[in-house]
Protein backbone atom coordinates (compact mmCIF):
# COMPACT_ATOMS: atom_id res chain seq x y z
CA UNK A 1 0.00 0.00 0.00
CA UNK A 2 1.21 3.73 -1.08
CA UNK A 3 0.10 6.73 -0.08
CA UNK A 4 0.41 9.98 1.07
CA UNK A 5 2.67 10.52 4.55
CA UNK A 6 1.13 12.80 7.78
CA UNK A 7 2.91 13.81 11.37
CA UNK A 8 5.30 11.17 12.41
CA UNK A 9 5.46 8.62 9.13
CA UNK A 10 2.28 7.48 9.41
CA UNK A 11 0.26 6.73 5.80
CA UNK A 12 -3.23 9.30 5.12
CA UNK A 13 -5.70 7.05 4.75
CA UNK A 14 -8.27 9.99 4.56
CA UNK A 15 -10.30 8.22 1.50
CA UNK A 16 -11.49 5.23 3.62
CA UNK A 17 -13.83 7.90 6.15
CA UNK A 18 -15.39 9.71 3.01
CA UNK A 19 -17.57 7.25 1.69
CA UNK A 20 -20.84 6.28 1.42
CA UNK A 21 -21.12 3.47 3.71
CA UNK A 22 -18.27 1.62 5.88
CA UNK A 23 -17.05 -1.33 3.39
CA UNK A 24 -14.54 0.30 2.44
CA UNK A 25 -13.23 1.32 5.69
CA UNK A 26 -13.25 -1.97 7.19
CA UNK A 27 -11.31 -3.54 4.31
CA UNK A 28 -8.92 -1.79 4.26
CA UNK A 29 -8.50 -2.14 7.98
CA UNK A 30 -8.46 -5.53 8.15
CA UNK A 31 -6.05 -5.81 5.46
CA UNK A 32 -3.40 -3.88 8.18
CA UNK A 33 -4.89 -5.93 11.04
CA UNK A 34 -6.38 -2.92 12.98
CA UNK A 35 -7.04 -3.79 16.41
CA UNK A 36 -6.96 -0.85 18.62
CA UNK A 37 -10.55 0.06 19.14
CA UNK A 38 -10.62 -4.21 20.25
CA UNK A 39 -7.80 -3.59 22.69
CA UNK A 40 -8.87 -0.24 24.40
CA UNK A 41 -12.56 -1.20 24.54
CA UNK A 42 -12.05 -3.41 28.68
CA UNK A 43 -10.67 0.13 29.69
CA UNK A 44 -13.19 2.67 27.86
CA UNK A 45 -16.13 0.04 29.21
CA UNK A 46 -14.67 -0.13 32.97
CA UNK A 47 -14.73 4.47 32.08
CA UNK A 48 -18.16 3.88 31.70
CA UNK A 49 -19.27 1.43 34.47
CA UNK A 50 -17.64 3.74 37.35
CA UNK A 51 -19.35 7.09 36.06
CA UNK A 52 -22.90 5.26 36.17
CA UNK A 53 -22.12 4.30 39.53
CA UNK A 54 -21.52 8.09 40.06
CA UNK A 55 -24.51 8.92 38.09
CA UNK A 56 -27.28 8.67 39.75
CA UNK A 57 -29.31 6.43 37.08
CA UNK A 58 -29.15 9.41 34.72
CA UNK A 59 -27.34 8.21 31.39
CA UNK A 60 -23.67 8.42 30.96
CA UNK A 61 -22.95 10.68 27.66
CA UNK A 62 -19.20 9.32 25.56
CA UNK A 63 -18.24 11.56 22.72
CA UNK A 64 -16.38 9.42 20.40
CA UNK A 65 -13.67 11.96 19.03
CA UNK A 66 -12.56 11.08 15.30
CA UNK A 67 -15.64 8.56 15.40
CA UNK A 68 -15.27 8.03 11.51
CA UNK A 69 -18.51 5.41 11.14
CA UNK A 70 -18.73 4.86 15.15
CA UNK A 71 -16.38 1.62 15.45
CA UNK A 72 -15.92 2.33 19.43
CA UNK A 73 -19.62 2.70 20.03
CA UNK A 74 -20.53 -0.13 18.04
CA UNK A 75 -17.98 -1.75 19.73
CA UNK A 76 -19.35 -0.81 23.35
CA UNK A 77 -23.18 -0.56 22.41
CA UNK A 78 -23.45 -3.70 21.09
CA UNK A 79 -20.39 -5.70 22.87
CA UNK A 80 -18.99 -6.84 19.49
CA UNK A 81 -15.24 -7.56 18.19
CA UNK A 82 -13.37 -6.20 15.99
CA UNK A 83 -13.43 -9.44 14.25
CA UNK A 84 -17.24 -9.80 14.33
CA UNK A 85 -17.15 -5.86 12.25
CA UNK A 86 -14.97 -7.30 10.06
CA UNK A 87 -17.30 -10.11 8.88
CA UNK A 88 -20.17 -8.08 9.39
CA UNK A 89 -19.02 -5.76 6.70
CA UNK A 90 -16.51 -7.53 4.59
CA UNK A 91 -18.80 -10.16 4.10
CA UNK A 92 -21.31 -8.06 2.69
CA UNK A 93 -22.50 -8.43 -0.89
CA UNK A 94 -21.38 -6.30 -2.76
CA UNK A 95 -24.20 -5.83 -4.38
CA UNK A 96 -26.40 -4.59 -1.15
CA UNK A 97 -27.12 -0.94 -1.12
CA UNK A 98 -26.51 1.73 1.60
CA UNK A 99 -30.00 1.24 2.27
CA UNK A 100 -30.19 -2.53 2.98
CA UNK A 101 -26.49 -2.46 4.76
CA UNK A 102 -28.36 0.28 6.98
CA UNK A 103 -31.15 -1.99 7.78
CA UNK A 104 -29.06 -4.51 8.86
CA UNK A 105 -27.26 -2.65 10.81
CA UNK A 106 -30.34 -1.25 12.67
CA UNK A 107 -31.12 -4.76 13.33
CA UNK A 108 -27.37 -5.49 14.70
CA UNK A 109 -28.20 -2.80 17.57
CA UNK A 110 -31.73 -3.51 18.41
CA UNK A 111 -30.59 -7.06 18.83
CA UNK A 112 -27.58 -6.61 20.76
CA UNK A 113 -27.81 -2.93 22.78
CA UNK A 114 -30.55 -4.31 25.40
CA UNK A 115 -31.29 -1.44 27.98
CA UNK A 116 -28.56 0.70 28.22
CA UNK A 117 -28.06 3.61 30.03
CA UNK A 118 -25.19 5.23 27.51
CA UNK A 119 -25.27 7.66 25.40
CA UNK A 120 -22.76 8.30 22.53
CA UNK A 121 -22.18 10.92 20.45
CA UNK A 122 -19.64 11.35 17.83
CA UNK A 123 -17.39 14.32 17.06
CA UNK A 124 -15.81 13.72 13.25
CA UNK A 125 -14.87 16.44 10.07
CA UNK A 126 -16.32 13.63 7.95
CA UNK A 127 -19.99 14.00 7.06
CA UNK A 128 -20.25 10.89 5.16
CA UNK A 129 -19.15 8.91 8.24
CA UNK A 130 -21.41 10.51 10.52
CA UNK A 131 -24.07 10.29 8.79
CA UNK A 132 -23.94 6.83 8.31
CA UNK A 133 -22.91 6.05 12.00
CA UNK A 134 -25.98 8.06 13.13
CA UNK A 135 -28.78 5.89 10.78
CA UNK A 136 -26.94 2.89 11.59
CA UNK A 137 -28.31 3.43 15.30
CA UNK A 138 -24.34 3.10 17.13
CA UNK A 139 -24.42 7.12 17.50
CA UNK A 140 -27.11 8.69 19.26
CA UNK A 141 -25.88 12.77 17.85
CA UNK A 142 -23.22 14.17 15.79
CA UNK A 143 -21.08 17.25 15.55
CA UNK A 144 -19.30 17.40 12.39
CA UNK A 145 -15.92 19.93 13.35
CA UNK A 146 -12.74 20.53 12.92
CA UNK A 147 -12.09 21.82 16.52
CA UNK A 148 -8.17 22.44 16.10
CA UNK A 149 -9.33 25.51 13.78
CA UNK A 150 -12.83 26.56 14.78
CA UNK A 151 -14.49 27.51 18.44
CA UNK A 152 -17.96 25.13 18.79
CA UNK A 153 -20.99 26.29 17.56
CA UNK A 154 -23.44 26.68 20.59
CA UNK A 155 -25.51 24.16 19.19
CA UNK A 156 -21.88 21.85 19.08
CA UNK A 157 -21.23 23.11 22.51
CA UNK A 158 -24.43 21.57 24.00
CA UNK A 159 -23.63 18.23 22.51
CA UNK A 160 -20.01 18.37 24.00
CA UNK A 161 -21.24 20.12 26.94
CA UNK A 162 -23.46 16.36 27.85
CA UNK A 163 -19.96 15.00 27.79
CA UNK A 164 -19.19 12.44 30.84
CA UNK A 165 -16.12 10.90 29.12
CA UNK A 166 -14.22 11.80 26.01
CA UNK A 167 -12.76 8.57 23.83
CA UNK A 168 -10.74 8.28 21.08
CA UNK A 169 -8.33 5.40 19.35
CA UNK A 170 -5.55 6.93 17.08
CA UNK A 171 -7.03 10.61 16.57
CA UNK A 172 -4.21 11.99 18.71
CA UNK A 173 -1.54 13.36 16.21
CA UNK A 174 -4.35 14.61 14.32
CA UNK A 175 -5.59 16.90 16.72
CA UNK A 176 -3.81 18.32 19.24
CA UNK A 177 -4.26 20.25 22.88
CA UNK A 178 -6.22 22.95 20.83
CA UNK A 179 -9.12 20.40 20.04
CA UNK A 180 -9.12 18.32 23.88
CA UNK A 181 -9.12 22.01 25.48
CA UNK A 182 -12.20 23.20 23.60
CA UNK A 183 -14.16 20.27 24.48
CA UNK A 184 -13.20 20.31 27.98
CA UNK A 185 -14.44 23.85 28.20
CA UNK A 186 -17.61 23.24 26.72
CA UNK A 187 -18.64 21.52 30.20
CA UNK A 188 -20.99 23.93 31.98
CA UNK A 189 -20.28 22.09 35.14
CA UNK A 190 -17.60 19.32 35.56
CA UNK A 191 -15.12 18.61 32.65
CA UNK A 192 -15.79 15.44 31.19
CA UNK A 193 -12.98 12.16 31.95
CA UNK A 194 -10.80 11.64 29.25
CA UNK A 195 -9.20 8.33 27.77
CA UNK A 196 -7.25 8.04 24.73
CA UNK A 197 -4.69 5.81 22.94
CA UNK A 198 -1.70 7.55 21.58
CA UNK A 199 1.09 6.06 18.64
CA UNK A 200 4.32 6.22 20.48
CA UNK A 201 6.26 8.60 17.70
CA UNK A 202 3.96 11.20 18.72
CA UNK A 203 4.64 13.27 21.48
CA UNK A 204 1.36 13.33 24.68
CA UNK A 205 3.65 16.03 26.72
CA UNK A 206 1.55 19.36 25.26
CA UNK A 207 -1.56 17.48 25.61
CA UNK A 208 -0.93 16.48 29.18
CA UNK A 209 0.73 20.26 30.24
CA UNK A 210 -2.59 21.79 29.02
CA UNK A 211 -5.06 19.50 30.45
CA UNK A 212 -2.89 19.78 34.01
CA UNK A 213 -3.16 23.61 33.27
CA UNK A 214 -7.17 22.94 33.04
CA UNK A 215 -6.93 21.28 36.40
CA UNK A 216 -7.08 17.72 34.70
CA UNK A 217 -4.67 14.69 36.42
CA UNK A 218 -3.10 12.49 33.72
CA UNK A 219 -1.91 8.62 33.91
CA UNK A 220 -0.93 5.85 31.44
CA UNK A 221 -3.21 3.21 32.11
CA UNK A 222 -1.96 -0.57 31.30
CA UNK A 223 1.14 -1.81 28.97
CA UNK A 224 1.28 -0.77 25.39
CA UNK A 225 -1.50 -1.56 22.49
CA UNK A 226 -1.07 -2.76 19.24
CA UNK A 227 -2.61 -0.42 16.53
CA UNK A 228 -2.30 -1.80 13.35
CA UNK A 229 0.49 -3.12 11.04
CA UNK A 230 2.38 -1.04 9.02
CA UNK A 231 1.36 -0.42 5.44
CA UNK A 232 4.52 -0.93 4.07
CA UNK A 233 7.75 -0.64 4.59
CA UNK A 234 8.22 3.12 3.78
CA UNK A 235 5.95 3.65 6.45
CA UNK A 236 7.32 1.77 8.50
CA UNK A 237 11.10 3.23 7.97
CA UNK A 238 9.75 6.35 8.42
CA UNK A 239 7.85 6.00 12.10
CA UNK A 240 11.29 4.48 12.86
CA UNK A 241 12.86 7.34 11.85
CA UNK A 242 10.48 9.49 14.30
CA UNK A 243 10.61 7.27 17.15
CA UNK A 244 14.45 7.75 16.77
CA UNK A 245 14.51 11.21 16.91
CA UNK A 246 12.03 11.22 20.01
CA UNK A 247 14.50 8.80 21.82
CA UNK A 248 11.44 6.12 21.96
CA UNK A 249 13.10 2.60 21.85
CA UNK A 250 10.81 0.54 19.01
CA UNK A 251 13.51 -2.73 19.57
CA UNK A 252 10.58 -5.78 19.77
CA UNK A 253 7.76 -3.25 18.81
CA UNK A 254 7.91 -1.45 15.94
CA UNK A 255 10.74 -3.34 14.59
CA UNK A 256 8.43 -6.32 14.06
CA UNK A 257 5.89 -4.78 11.69
CA UNK A 258 2.92 -3.23 14.50
CA UNK A 259 2.29 0.36 15.30
CA UNK A 260 1.55 0.50 19.06
CA UNK A 261 -0.08 2.97 21.04
CA UNK A 262 -0.06 3.88 24.62
CA UNK A 263 -3.34 4.64 26.52
CA UNK A 264 -3.29 8.00 28.58
CA UNK A 265 -6.43 8.44 31.33
CA UNK A 266 -7.09 12.33 32.46
CA UNK A 267 -9.60 12.96 35.11
CA UNK A 268 -10.89 16.19 36.40
CA UNK A 269 -9.00 17.67 40.05
CA UNK A 270 -10.86 19.23 42.67
CA UNK A 271 -9.59 22.86 41.53
CA UNK A 272 -11.20 21.75 38.14
CA UNK A 273 -14.16 23.36 36.86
Amino acid sequence: MTGRFGAGGKVTLDHIYTQEDPRGYFGTLRDLDYVIPQLAKPQFARLIRELHGAADQRPVTVVDLGCGYGVNSALLRCDATMDELYRHYCGADPAMTRSALLARDRSLVRARTGATRTRFIGLDISGDALAYACEAGFLDAAVQADLERDDPTPEQRTHLGAADLVISTGCVGYVSERTLLRIALAADTRPPWMAHTVLRMYSYEPVMSALAAAGYETVSVGGLLRQRRFASAEEQALVLETLSELGVDPRGLETDGWMYAQLFVSRPGPAAS
